[in-house]
């Protein structure tokens, strides 16, 4: 080889090495730009504040939550109020987000840690959008597979991992760089009755109850006293007690699994009408309708006002009245601010479980307590004594 050619190949290595340094640089820079080190916040320029829309799309259902003056709703759901804690949790999660592990994932291997787009085939993420008032995009986030570790409270070698401890990211503005985060993320659900406020209508302190039902058939008890016993409100029989006490607490305890969009009952005479009267002068009207489903469909009212002053008690003293006056001026507020959300939740149709009703759909046979058939004492004494008698 001479001077020649040394200095030539000499000159190759060192363009060679250039390039190859560039090459890391800028891999370097696009690692640090992209927020992957370890320890450092994934999307450090996510201020929580700016947020003002969230969806959460995966590969069937589509989440949009929108800030409004009253409060987040779900557009999905025709704007029913969202549950905000559940919301500001999830944000507050995303924005302190911090990178434990950073990998360079090549295209092909994405399906295999979920962290495809979704829409783009098997192996597809959960899509996580944030926004501003103005509909920009602050950020957006594939989540992908949950990474599990081993149950502590498990010690045998032979536990298998099933404890979420982690969460594989992909953030596709970011060289399609893929980290690792200590939080599964399992809020961040797309079906749109996940983030619907679950507060409902709480009918309580009934006077009196009734069941229409379709056909004309039905039954109405009715107690004098907040405490009393129930019994049938134009006699014909002895109430069941259970019976009673059940259906009140169905009404006192109703929730709703998701609100019904473009699903309201169609078929009035098919309906069973449940009407509550309470002690507050309110009146609760729930109508609802079988679905083709297990669930039914269900609509509720509330009509009155409660009282606006108490009713003093026979022999009542001074001081009695100002600490009794004082706890119904309070618990009207109360329920006055209660009320007003209840006419709000009138607006919408709700899916209920069938568990949920059952106790409100018996028939009046199966509110009437049932009596023991004569002699049975009797005759179950009978079989006693004839089997404890020895023969001769």
């Amino acid at each position: 080889m001479n001077r020649k050619q040394f200095l030539v190949l000499v000159i190759a290595l060192i363009v060679l090495g250039g390039a190859g340094l560039a090459l890391m640089w800028q891999e370097l820079s696009d690692y640090r730009a992209s927020g992957a080190k370890i320890g450092a916040k994934l999307l450090p320029n996510l201020k929580v504040a700016d947020v003002a829309q969230l969806e959460v799309r995966d590969s069937k259902n589509t989440a949009t939550l929108i800030r409004k003056d009253r409060g987040w709703v779900v557009q999905e759901r025709n704007g029913y109020p969202a549950d905000f804690k559940s919301i500001s949790d999830l944000i507050i999660k995303l924005a302190d987000l911090k990178v434990v592990q950073a990998d360079t994932v090549g295209p092909s291997l994405l399906p295999r840690v979920e962290l495809l787009e979704p829409g783009k085939g098997e192996g597809a993420g959960t899509q996580v959008e944030l926004k501003d008032a103005g509909g920009k995009t602050l950020a957006r986030l594939i989540l992908g597979k949950v990474v599990l570790k081993k149950d502590p409270g498990n010690p045998l070698p032979s536990a298998q991992n099933g404890v979420p401890a982690g969460r594989y990211i992909r953030v596709p503005d970011a060289k399609e760089r893929v980290v690792v985060v200590s939080d599964p993320l399992s809020v961040a659900q797309a079906q749109p009755g996940h983030w619907l406020d679950k507060t409902f209508f709480k009918v309580d302190r009934i006077r009196t109850l009734s069941v229409a039902q379709p056909g004309g058939a039905g039954w109405k008890i009715t107690r004098d006293v907040e405490w009393g016993q129930w019994k049938f409100a134009n006699g014909g029989g002895d109430l069941d007690a259970s019976a009673a006490v059940s259906a009140v607490n169905a009404l006192s305890n109703l929730s709703f699994s998701d609100v019904a969009v473009n699903d309201a009952p169609k078929n009035a005479a098919a309906q069973t009408t449940v009407t509550a009267e309470t002690f507050d002068n309110l009146t609760y009207t729930l109508r609802t309708t079988k679905r083709d489903t297990p669930d039914f469909l269900l609509n509720v009212s509330v009509s009155g006002e409660p009282p606006r002053e108490r009713q003093p008690e026979k022999d009542e003293k001074p001081e009695q009245k100002q600490s009794r006056d004082k706890d119904f001026a309070e618990s009207r507020k109360r329920l006055e601010g209660r009320l007003a959300l209840e006419k709000v939740l009138s607006d919408w149709t709700y899916v209920v479980e069938a568990k949920q009703l059952e106790p409100l759909l018996k028939t009046r046979e199966q509110m009437v307590a049932q009596k023991k058939a004569e002699g049975d004492g009797a005759e179950q004494s009978g079989r006693t004594s004839s089997k404890g008698v020895k023969r001769k």
